[in-house]
């Protein structure tokens, strides 16, 4: 991985090539310059030996990751402490969202095998807590619903105590989809709305909001138990009440944990980044998030869906092990009350 992917994002004339047969879809639009980062935006370049042993497991049992399909800042502190989100399903999409940096096209056919790479591969890192993602596969009836629970199946076999947590597509036109991960019960279900709904034509055509809120509300139908988890990019435009009725609409589909980054341009074919949000305003979100009712929130610029997924699961456990114990005290509460009066 080089210094360029994590530091700064901006290609060279050379890398032009490239970017047109990754995002063949974005190769006619104008170019949007990349803002210069603002400091506490900034991350080190990967050097500690573990992250080389991580890189080198991910090749040698032939997975693809997100970590790296998506130049996310993260990769060299998270691969560092064995930390990788494995991608399903390969690594070409058939969604073409202004914001992603992984590969739009026709992907290939499934490979069967995979689940059974992808158990091995979170036995030998000795994950406590794994995140599973996909490409979209529009292509395929179910939208890849039972290779996920394949995958599922096979950890659970291989890894019996790492905990699972799932970041799926939205299924769109999958009758029934859905309700098949859902019976392979990860420990977490994750669906990402990404941005508010005035949006969603530019940065994320080929989804619907609303769309998106009610699979993860179905979830919760389906299976009370499973760990709804969401998450929003920010600086793409978006404003104060439009987070807010977001925040609003996803606690009335009961989602459990909320997460909160800033947007960071892959090339100069992707959305522009519309202003880089403070670390304060951040902070600020995270307390609205949280007096909203919230079980769980991470909300800083460098957050991204499967950030410290295992410490933050922990800490999700906890939060609603004390919600239970909160509720099953106030009966008794009420009764004591009662006997006094």
């Amino acid at each position: 991985m080089s210094v360029r992917v994590l530091i700064d994002h901006r290609k060279t004339a050379q890398d032009k090539t490239v970017q047109a047969a990754r995002h063949p879809e974005k190769a006619h639009r104008p170019d949007n310059p990349i803002a210069r980062k603002p400091d506490w935006i900034r991350v080190k370049a990967p050097n500690h030996p573990v992250y080389h042993e991580t890189r080198k497991l991910m090749r040698d049992n032939k997975l693809v990751t997100v970590c790296e399909e998506a130049a996310c800042p993260n990769i060299g502190e998270c691969w560092s402490q064995r930390h990788a989100t494995m991608m399903i399903m390969g690594e070409i999409c058939t969604r073409a969202c202004s914001f992603c940096n992984v590969t739009t096209g026709l992907p290939h056919a499934l490979d069967a095998d995979e689940p059974t790479r992808v158990a091995d591969a979170v036995a030998k890192l000795g994950l406590r807590h794994v995140v599973i993602t996909s490409v979209d596969r529009d292509d395929l009836a179910d939208g890849g619903a039972q290779h996920f629970a394949e995958v599922i199946g096979a950890i659970r076999k291989a890894s019996p105590e790492t905990t699972i947590e799932v970041l799926t597509p939205d299924f769109l036109r999958k009758p029934g989809a859905l309700e098949v991960v859902v019976a392979a019960r990860p420990d977490v279900f994750n669906h990402n709305i990404e941005t508010v709904p005035r949006l969603y034509t530019t940065i994320r055509p080929g989804a619907r909001y609303y769309q998106s809120v009610r699979l993860l509300d179905r979830v919760k139908q389906l299976d009370p138990s499973i760990f709804t988890k969401s998450g929003l990019m920010l600086g793409l435009g978006e404003d104060k009440a439009e987070l807010a009725q977001v925040m609003d609409d996803f606690r009335i589909a009961d989602i459990d944990f909320i997460t909160m980054g800033q947007y960071l341009q892959p090339t100069v074919k992707h959305a522009a980044v519309a202003r880089f949000v403070t670390p304060e305003e951040f902070a600020e979100y995270a307390a609205m998030a949280r007096v909203k009712g919230f079980l769980q929130v991470s909300a800083t610029p460098l957050t991204r869906s499967s950030y410290h997924a295992d410490a933050d699961f922990a800490a999700l456990r906890e939060a609603r092990e004390a919600q239970l114990r909160n509720r099953g005290s106030a009966p008794h509460e009420q009764s004591d009350k009662v006997k006094t009066s």
